[in-house]
């Protein structure tokens, strides 16, 4: 059999180990992106480990998340990125000219190349035939230093899409019906590889929709082949001459395959409060709504805005809704102004929103209390949106924009048998002006760092044994949006000290105090948690910030793969449930001994926890690979790199 295309890429980028799934390997990618809101922590963590080594390679900082200049920390952080990056030499794409993953998709992405990126939705660059994969921030300053990235390799599912998409049905409808099919299964350390006659009836932003949204199934990334279709979208761009022709071998082995015909598609939407909670609009509709936002790195594109447009053309949004449309880049909003589409959709009486992550994340558009917002974005979970008690709910842009008109939840088919068709843009206008483009020269470059910029302390080598006191005991699908909210805390990303402050203050606004009197105490903190916890973004401020608490220790019946590897880096063991009935053993406020943590990590596939109060041990499983053990003993991946 052959390798896969996933794993052929991985072949091709390969400096350790071999590429067989589940094995630890070691890569060295050909482009690296960060984002402002976890590009500070990077740029500090190179503070220490040393100047970036590009060696050629491309790299790039994205200001597209902390831009609503709440207070003059955002301001700070910016001019720190900005000359960190001309220090270091790496682009610097400023605040204005879009979000990251879909100005990559336009500008700087290659098929068949590696991408590493510092956010959970690199992997849309996927849509492009890139392999694209999510790292924390800790992870891609190692990488920007030139060191090769570690990963499992995962193993492949192959998708097989065939057919054509029905009038009003979208690619939003296509992931939220893959991700309804595959929720209940354990993707950690899979990837998906899309295939099949279907593809080709996919144009490239349709396929970086289906690939961006993987994320929220856990998976290391999604990969579409590059085709004609990518020819022709690269072409649109002005890059045609970095077009290569990529396709999944026929004879390539996979470890499991489904099969989705596009045709048997429907308008679908995700209830709250997860992205997994899928089912037909037609099921559903009827339910009221406060609020429509279209945009994020998910649908932002040309043509879904476009199609918002059409639907809106001499109509008027219903009374009862506030509409909020945020083009995911400055070519997009200026397409939409040329063609007229912007005028459709400001005329019905939409807002117009910043071409950043914006509402998705809660930075602005926050719904009231109560409110039940129709988002075109990736991610629903309990006060993501900025608003606890909101309820949030995903769609395609066409039923977003039929929900507009009606005011209630609705299936777009309801607005005709057929639905208008945007204009096909042949050659977008390129306007790159927006991009700082670093100097050879860096000897005059001086970084300007505010003081709101405070990294993460070193806390040495792991000790032979622990102590410590359960701090919080959690549910299953824990979030990091749970564990640190974006929304107004977002300004305090480039000082760990003071967001610490707010960790887990979703769910439980005493944790941060709690946690600091155990640690006063001279215990470490331990979190209980359940199944996926760490779900979400790649934020690894959701490790940093419970560090800086004290919190040494994560027991959890699953933890989901970028989080779990921010724990390892930070220094925090990530053990889990050999026997999931054994969580209801541990409650908060228990005093848990690892009396040979070290040794048992070293040694041996398991780790013992004891409770000699309450008089119970339990056998934990660790599933680290030797790499991961080297790094927590030492006391995170900084400190491994420079040690």
């Amino acid at each position: 059999m052959s390798l896969c295309a996933i794993h052929r890429i991985l072949d091709e980028h390969l400096v350790h180990g071999r590429v067989v799934a589940g094995g630890q390997i070691g890569v060295r990618a050909d482009q690296m992106m960060t984002q402002d809101a976890v590009g500070t922590m990077v740029f500090l963590h190179l503070e220490k480990l040393g100047p970036p080594r590009l060696a050629g390679k491309f790299a790039i900082c994205y200001v597209d998340h902390n831009t609503l200049g709440v207070g003059p920390q955002n301001a700070q952080d910016h001019r720190f990125l900005e000359t960190s990056c001309a220090k270091g030499r790496i682009h610097f794409s400023k605040a204005g000219n879009g979000i990251g993953h879909q100005v990559h998709l336009e500008r700087y992405g290659v098929p068949g190349e590696l991408l590493l990126g510092a956010d959970s939705h690199v992997p849309t660059l996927g849509g492009l035939g890139m392999l694209a994969i999510g790292t924390g921030g800790m992870e891609l300053a190692v990488a920007l230093r030139g060191v090769p990235h570690y990963l499992v390799c995962p193993s492949v599912t192959k998708v097989v899409l065939t057919g054509k998409l029905r009038p009003w049905c979208a690619a939003k409808d296509v992931i939220l019906d893959i991700i309804g099919r595959l929720r209940d299964r354990q993707l950690i350390d899979t990837a998906l590889e899309y295939t099949g006659s279907g593809v080709g009836n996919l144009s490239v932003p349709q396929r970086a929709v289906i690939a961006n949204m993987g994320a929220e199934l856990g998976v290391t990334t999604s990969w579409f082949p590059s085709d004609e279709n990518t020819k022709s979208y690269l072409a649109s761009q002005g890059r045609a001459r970095i077009y290569r022709k990529i396709s999944s071998h026929p004879k390539a082995d996979y470890a499991d395959e489904i099969q989705l015909h596009l045709s048997k598609v429907v308008p679908m939407v995700a209830l709250p409060p997860s992205p997994h909670n899928t089912v037909p609009v037609e099921e559903v509709a009827g339910i009221e709504v406060d609020q429509v936002a279209v945009g994020s790195c998910t649908n932002g594109f040309y043509d879904d805005l476009a199609r918002v447009a059409l639907v809106l053309r001499r109509k008027s949004i219903h009374p009862t809704i506030n509409m909020v449309v945020a083009p995911a880049t400055h070519q997009v909003m200026r397409t939409l102004m040329e063609f007229g589409y912007l005028k459709d959709i400001l005329e019905a009486g939409a807002r117009l929103g910043e071409s950043t992550c914006g509402f998705c994340i809660g930075q602005g558009h926050t719904p009231a209390a109560g409110w039940k917002s129709v988002r075109t974005s990736n991610r629903n979970f309990e006060g993501r949106c900025g608003t606890k008690n909101a309820s949030v709910y995903l769609v395609s842009p066409q039923t977003a924009a039929a929900t507009a008109v009606y005011g209630v939840l609705t299936d777009p088919r309801k607005l005709g048998k057929r639905e208008p068709s945007p204009k096909i843009i042949q050659r977008f206008t390129i306007n790159d002006g927006l991009v700082v483009v670093p100097l050879k020269q860096t000897k005059n470059v001086t970084v300007q760092r505010g003081s709101n910029l405070v990294g993460p302390p070193s806390i040495g080598p792991l000790p032979q044994q622990l102590k410590g006191e359960v701090v919080l005991v959690l549910r299953d699908h824990v979030s990091t949006d749970h564990i640190l909210p974006a929304g107004r805390w977002l300004k305090h990303r480039s000082d760990v000290i003071e967001y610490a402050k707010h960790t887990f203050n979703v769910l439980d606004p005493d944790f941060a105090r709690r946690a600091k009197r155990v640690k006063d105490r001279g215990l470490c903190g331990i979190i209980v948690a359940g199944v996926a916890y760490g779900e979400g973004s790649s934020r690894e401020h959701a490790a940093l910030c419970p560090l800086v608490l004290g919190v040494r220790v994560v027991l959890a019946k699953s933890i989901e793969r970028i989080h779990r590897s921010n724990l390892v880096n930070a220094g925090i063991v990530p053990l889990t449930f050999i026997n999931p009935k054994d969580y209801g053993l541990i409650r908060p406020g228990d005093e848990l001994e690892l009396p040979w943590l070290a040794d048992e990590l070293a040694k041996s596939d398991l780790v013992t926890v004891r409770n000699k109060e309450r008089n119970y041990e339990i056998k934990f499983g660790h599933g680290l690979k030797p790499r991961q053990i080297k790094i927590i003993l030492a006391g995170g991946l900084l400190e491994y790199v420079s040690g």
